[in-house]
């Protein structure tokens, strides 16, 4: 792979961190309920972290005398991570939080990817976020677990 889309792949990272940050937000604060509140508490602890991954992106973009995307320039793609119009229906943002942590993790392991052997110190910083969208995916299937359990406690 060429520089070149390897700071293409990098922006994309970027973009999608910071349209993380907006939607965790959003949803932290807009939620409402009992089962609401563990996933709210999480989405804004999550905040900083995904704002930290953006701030590494870019970091790493300037490293390589990349330009560093502005608002204007980034595409949103989280359409299911949008706030919903109940603002009960927690289920459905966990629904949407664990398929932008999937696409996550897809898109870092394509930059590990196009990476090997060429550019160890964007591979080492994929690698690390990788592990952080794992473990943010896994806490959300938990949550995606509880509701199942829920409702199979309410049909029994």
């Amino acid at each position: 792979m060429s520089k070149q889309t390897i700071v293409e792949m990098l922006q994309t990272a970027y973009a999608m961190e910071l349209e993380t940050v907006a939607n965790y937000l959003a949803n932290s604060v807009y939620l409402e309920g009992v089962q609401a509140e563990e996933i709210k508490r999480s989405l804004a602890d999550d905040v900083t972290e995904e704002l930290g991954h953006a701030h590494r992106l870019a970091e790493r973009l300037k490293q390589l005398d990349a330009r560093i995307p502005g608002s204007m320039e980034l595409e949103p793609s989280q359409k299911t991570m949008q706030p919903p119009e109940i603002p009960t229906d927690a289920e459905r943002i966990v629904g949407g939080e664990i398929e932008a942590e999937t696409d996550a993790i897809d898109h870092y392991r394509q930059i590990i990817a196009a990476t090997d052997g060429k550019d160890y110190v964007t591979q080492d910083l994929a690698i690390t976020l990788l592990a952080d969208e794992e473990e943010h995916r896994t806490q959300f299937e938990g949550f995606r677990a509880g509701f199942r359990a829920d409702a199979a406690v309410a049909v029994s």
